[in-house]
Formats: structure tokens, C-alpha cells, sequence
């Protein structure tokens, strides 16, 4: 990719990022409006309203209550906060925060060096956008030069191998299934031979979207992650949870469930355009300390992007 082609390319992934977080930006920031008018400095009632607005917007009790007592320190160390600092002050403690949890900054769509393959186990409930969310991944891995298979290890849910293939023909990848109703962990371990046979660069395992109870998640995940690991040891290298942004707080009872059911090394985030409730990425992030990897801002093939914490924060204070 040449320079011209670099700069446009992050042109229009900051021009999507805007677009897809305008519901969230709008709803958030007429908030704060609303808690600062006719105030000069930052008090205990606009303190109060602000912890409102992070809660309504889904950043969650204890994540907001961080927030909230990091800027009451720098308020009484500083003596004196107008209003007008207090978006500076705010977007500065959320860059803070996703520091603090791991968050990566990612410039592109690549896999970690040494890794060949790198094999991606993804989970997630049904109707998170899970396998839309995999073929746009596939996509742009393909772009960047990556060769992928997409292995169908969902093999309950009706339809949900037909779908995947449809996504794999789409992007132009690779794709290895047994069917419907057959052993997923059979599925998860010939995936993975067939992307070492065939000298895949990236292996991509979808999983069922059931969340029946932790003890039946956990056994079935640690089947799967097993049989890769049997083909090839330190399978699987992430384990990938998709969650829909515009559900809030669900999304976190989500989190909840898979991360006591398995090892989730990075997260997924998406419909971000479609929601108000943006916020749950930041809370997401602190309660869990798990990387968000990518975000979804759009339904467009291009509308998945890496995660880039300064520059989600950028967008969401519009700078």
C-alpha cells in the first residue's frame, strides 16, 4: 500500500469512526451540556450529573465511579476547574483508563509476529454479529495480504455454516466445514490441518452461539481449544469474544459468562453506529481488563476496524 493509499485509507476509517459514534456522541455530550449550563465550575451537583450521564451511557456503575473520583482528586488538587475544562479533563481519564486495561494501539489489521498460523478461536452468543464479524476480519486480513480459512465450527445453529461459507466465497478465502451437526472440536482440530496443509497464514474458528450454563459453555470451549491445541500446540493463539455494543449492559452479563467459561483474550465490539450506547466499550475495557480489538461502525464490509484508543477518544470528543 503506498502513501496516497495509506493516508485516504485512514482518512475514511476516521470518517467511519465519526459517522458510526454520532448516537453515542450526541446523546453523551447534550448530557453534560444539560449538567454544566449556567455553572462556571466543576461541583459536587455537576459531578453528580456527570455521573449520570456515564451510567446512562452505559459505562457502567464501577467504571463511572472510577472516573468520577479521578476527577474529584484532580478538582481538589487544582483548587479550581471551570466547566469549560471538564471535557479535557474527562477525555484525558478515559485515554488514562484504556492505558491502564491493556488496550493496544493498533495502526492495522495484522497477526502477531511468529505466529503462522495464527489461529483465532471467536465466541459469542447468537445475533452479536459474530459471523458478519468474521468475514469482514477475513476480509481484511486478505487485503492486507494474509491468506485465510474460515473453519465452521458452529454446526448446531441452522443455517449458520451456509452463512459462513457465503462470507468465505464473498472475501475469496479459504473454508473447511463437515456439515451440519457434527463434533465442532472434529471441526476446530481439521481446520486447523487443513490451514498447516495448505499454508494459511490465518485460521479463523467460528463456534456455537448457545450461552446454556457456564459448566456446559466451559466444557464444550475447553473441548474445542483442546483439539486445536492437539494439532498444534499453543492453539488456540487469542480467543476472540464478539459483543453487541447497542445492547449495554447485556453486554457485560455477557462478558461475564465467557470469561468465567474460558480464557477471552480480546473483545469485539459491534453496531457501535447503531447505538447510544457506545460507553460500554469503556466499561467493558476497565471492568474486564480484557484488549478491544476491533469495533464494528457500520454495516459495510470496510466498517470493521482495529481498535485505536486514542483515536476512538478523539473521535468521541471530536477532535
Amino acid at each position: 500500500m503506498g502513501l496516497f493509499d495509506k493516508f485516504f485509507s485512514k482518512k475514511e476509517n476516521k470518517e467511519n469512526l465519526d459517522k458510526g459514534l454520532e448516537k453515542t456522541k450526541s446523546n453523551f455530550f447534550d448530557k453534560i451540556a444539560k449538567s454544566v449550563a449556567g455553572k462556571s465550575t466543576v461541583d459536587v451537583e455537576v459531578l453528580d450529573s456527570l455521573e449520570e450521564t456515564l451510567i446512562s451511557s452505559d459505562v457502567g456503575l464501577d467504571t463511572t465511579i472510577k472516573i468520577i473520583e479521578r476527577i474529584e482528586e484532580r478538582v481538589a488538587r487544582d483548587k479550581y476547574v471551570s466547566t469549560g475544562e471538564l471535557n479535557a479533563i474527562l477525555k484525558d481519564e478515559i485515554v488514562q483508563l484504556l492505558a491502564e486495561n491493556n488496550t493496544e494501539e493498533l495502526e492495522s489489521f495484522a497477526i502477531p509476529e511468529g505466529k503462522k498460523p495464527y489461529i483465532l478461536m471467536v465466541v459469542g452468543v447468537n445475533g452479536v454479529g459474530k459471523t458478519t464479524t468474521i468475514g469482514k476480519l477475513a476480509y481484511r486480513l486478505q487485503e492486507n495480504g494474509y491468506k485465510v480459512v474460515l473453519g465452521a465450527g458452529d454446526t448446531f445453529r441452522a443455517a449458520a455454516v451456509d452463512q459462513l461459507k457465503i462470507w468465505a466465497d464473498r472475501v475469496g478465502c479459504d473454508f473447511y466445514s463437515k456439515g451440519m451437526n457434527t463434533d465442532p472440536a472434529a471441526v476446530a482440530y481439521e481446520t486447523v490441518q487443513y490451514g498447516i496443509n495448505n499454508d494459511c497464514d490465518v485460521i479463523i474458528l467460528d463456534t456455537a452461539g448457545r450461552l446454556h450454563n457456564k459448566i456446559g459453555l466451559m466444557k464444550e470451549l475447553t473441548k474445542i481449544k483442546n483439539s486445536m491445541n492437539k494439532k498444534l500446540e499453543g492453539a488456540p493463539h487469542d480467543v476472540m469474544l464478539v459483543l453487541d455494543a447497542s445492547t449495554g449492559q447485556n453486554a457485560i452479563e455477557q462478558a461475564k459468562q465467557f470469561t468465567a467459561a474460558t480464557d477471552v483474550s480480546c473483545l469485539a465490539l459491534t453496531k457501535l453506529d447503531g447505538t447510544a450506547k457506545g460507553g460500554v466499550v469503556i466499561g467493558i475495557s476497565d471492568q474486564f481488563k480484557i484488549p478491544v480489538k476491533y469495533i464494528g461502525v457500520g454495516e459495510g464490509i470496510e466498517h470493521l476496524q482495529v481498535f485505536n484508543k486514542r483515536e476512538f477518544v478523539n473521535s468521541f470528543f471530536n477532535v
